[in-house]
């Protein structure tokens, strides 16, 4: 099979070292990729955003899969295009994206199933937590503890353009949930808890993500938990006209009261996909494209009981800015030696080296049979890399390393 992936971040990186693995595969490509896909497949100077240029590249390759992992693209609607002209897709339209691309159309959508939530709140007091509605790279939420906060959060959101949010504060441990549909049926893959927050002890602003372990201790009920959540919006988007055909991901808040959605994303976790992929157990490649297909009902995902832990390094001024480039990396094959896998986010190559190029430039990632002993060998891979200015956090997972 051909198989093409689009985007260029560690996600996708990921998402494409676990689909080289499956015996179904004849040729990986990516659009546009990254030096560590480049190390997997073919990779094509064919932005995630083009959509003639994928079509194009799709029809011209004769692909038989398409794996969307970026929010953008999919919310903008590349998948429709691509279905339109015969061609499997893993990744929801872009009527259905809009569970990601507006807060408010999930708001909607979520009350219509029954789901719980954060509440809606017509004012903006502290506590409360201010969203941008639509997409923001991670960057738009704003917990709110006081009137200066808010005065901050209003103008960061005004910044960003379009409408906004505000609900309740909730109150408790995130965790992240992910399941697969085929527009009807789902298959759970499984739960990660990640760090948004660019500095130790959950400082400073929200960020696309600094980290991520799994499976979480104390989260033992994800088949379940897709059933109360993940079920009820399947079913209301269908019922809509608007099946939801790919990865569809909840941000969940734990809380005395039981779990609550805090948002909805349309596609796989960055940087959760990083250790969730690690743990699958079987043939991703089977689990997505019968998804495309639309027909998930005879195959399952398992996760073995190993653990993973990633830790993202990321650029000195991020998440204030996105663009560090032409530092060189030294060390990743270091690190990969040691038995590190380590995803490539923002990277390019100059002259035959590896340089930086973006916010999130890097995910490290280890495994090992619990989580102490995965978050262990990560950061010991973490050491072994080097690139000036970089910054990374040291706290990832050690609230479950025990």
């Amino acid at each position: 099979m051909q198989v093409v992936v689009v985007g260029s971040g560690a996600r996708e990186h990921a998402l494409a070292w676990r689909l080289q693995q499956s015996p179904g595969l004849t040729e990986l490509h990516a659009a546009p990729g990254n030096p560590g896909i480049a190390a997997l497949g073919r990779c094509h100077p064919v932005r995630a955003d083009d959509a003639d240029g994928l079509l194009s590249l799709a029809l011209t390759l004769g692909a038989d899969l398409v794996v969307i992992g970026p929010e953008g693209p999919l919310v903008a609607g590349i998948a429709d295009g691509l279905r339109m002209n015969g061609i499997p897709v893993f990744g929801p339209s872009a009527a259905a994206a809009q569970i990601e691309g507006s807060k408010a159309f999930a708001k909607d959508v979520l009350r219509a199933a029954g789901v719980p939530t954060a509440k809606t709140l017509s004012v903006a007091r502290p506590p409360c937590v201010v969203k941008a509605d639509g997409l923001a790279s991670g960057k738009g939420v704003f917990v709110c503890r006081t009137a200066d906060e808010i005065d901050e959060a209003l103008l960061a959101v005004t910044a960003l353009g379009g409408e906004f949010v505000i609900e309740e504060l909730l109150e408790g441990e995130e965790v992240s949930l992910f399941a697969l549909s085929d527009g009807a049926r789902l298959v759970p893959l499984g739960a990660a808890q990640d760090f948004k927050r660019i500095g130790d002890g959950d400082a400073g602003p929200n960020t696309g993500g600094m980290g991520a372990y799994s499976p979480v201790p104390w989260f033992a009920d994800a088949d379940e938990l897709v059933e109360q959540v993940h079920r009820p919006v399947i079913d209301e988007l269908a019922r809509r006209g608007t099946p939801f055909v790919g990865c569809l991901f909840a941000g969940l808040m734990i809380t005395a009261d039981g779990p609550k959605v805090l948002e909805f994303n349309a596609r796989f976790g960055d940087p959760e996909t990083q250790v969730l992929l690690p743990r699958l157990e079987g043939d991703l490649l089977e689990l997505l494209l019968a998804a495309a297909l639309g027909d998930l009902s005879g195959v399952a995902a398992s996760m073995t009981a190993d653990a993973a832990v990633t830790v993202v390094l990321a650029a000195p001024d991020y998440p204030a800015r996105s663009d560090y480039a032409g530092a060189p990396i030294k060390g990743v094959e270091n690190a990969e030696a040691a038995g590190a896998l380590v995803f490539h986010g923002g990277t390019a190559v100059r002259d035959g080296t590896v340089v930086t190029n973006g916010g999130r430039i890097l995910s490290v990632t280890g495994t090992g049979t619990t989580v102490a002993d995965a978050r262990a060998r990560a950061y010991a891979a973490v050491d072994l890399i080097s690139y000036e200015g970089m910054q990374f956090r040291r706290d990832i997972a050690a609230v479950a390393s025990g």
